[in-house]
């Protein structure tokens, strides 16, 4: 199986969400995040949720299929994080418990339940998060950005995209080293010495790609650039949407 990167679409690309500085979206992104970590309710991570999705579709133009696509892995992840949780809390134990569920020495509390629940919620809404993100957001925006607006360094930051960009590569290799293996009449199937093959091609890669960005001058001082980025008035509108969206968490989780 080849791994590779899911082109986006050029009409989410031409969305407000597409056209949104993707250094605001990844702030807004972490600000929704850290407020999750400090509720166990699970109202609040439906809320961020459910707009992350409604966003995702009528903001950003993603078809609700890709969005399915993108969640349906990490939502089995959320579903069995939860219900490990439920499973194993350490409040299933604890004197006085309500025990909704007795598996013979396993039993399941009230409370066991509600974190399992609400922890799975967390990972759903990161999990809505950042499928949104991704669908929305070219990479090589993303690096121009990072630079330009959050003055992250150069090296770091189109380091970062040529090594996102180098994941497919490398899994076109891995399938070569298969083949060349089968051709050697050897088993094509998983072998450590893939993984050390697949190593050296690793480091040579990185080796000519930090020959390249040297070459081009990168993190030697001012340069100019090929794009440019600024924030805008509907960047400002976005960050007011998502302020509501987060103060609205906040809010159903005190009622």
């Amino acid at each position: 199986m080849i791994v590779a990167r899911l082109e986006l679409e050029e009409r989410a690309l031409e969305s407000v969400l597409g056209r949104t500085s993707p250094v605001l979206k990844l702030g807004i992104a972490f600000g929704w995040l850290i407020a999750l970590a400090f509720t166990y309710d699970v109202r609040p991570p439906a809320v961020i949720a459910l707009a992350a999705l409604v966003a995702g579709v009528t903001l950003g133009r993603v078809s609700a299929g890709r969005l399915a696509a993108g969640l349906a892995p990490l939502w089995l992840m959320a579903l069995g994080i939860g219900l490990f949780n439920a499973l194993f809390s350490g409040s299933n134990t604890a004197p006085g418990a309500v025990i909704v569920l007795a598996l013979g020495p396993l039993h399941v509390s009230a409370a066991g339940v509600a974190a399992g629940v609400g922890l799975a919620a967390r990972v759903v809404a990161i999990a809505a998060v950042g499928v949104v993100f991704a669908q929305t957001t070219d990479a090589t925006a993303l690096a121009d950005a990072l630079v330009v607006q959050a003055h992250a360094p150069e090296r770091f930051a189109y380091g970062a995209l040529a090594a996102y960009q180098a994941v497919p590569r490398l899994a076109e290799q891995l399938v070569t080293l298969r083949q060349a293996r089968r051709i050697r009449g050897l088993r094509s199937t998983w072998h450590p010495r893939m993984l050390v093959g697949l190593l050296v091609l690793a480091i040579r890669h990185g080796d000519r790609l930090a020959l390249a960005m040297d070459a081009r001058g990168f993190g030697s001082g001012t340069r100019s650039r090929y794009r440019d980025v600024r924030w805008s008035v509907l960047d400002a509108w976005v960050l007011a949407g998502a302020a509501v969206v987060l103060a609205l968490a906040v809010l159903v989780s005190r009622l």
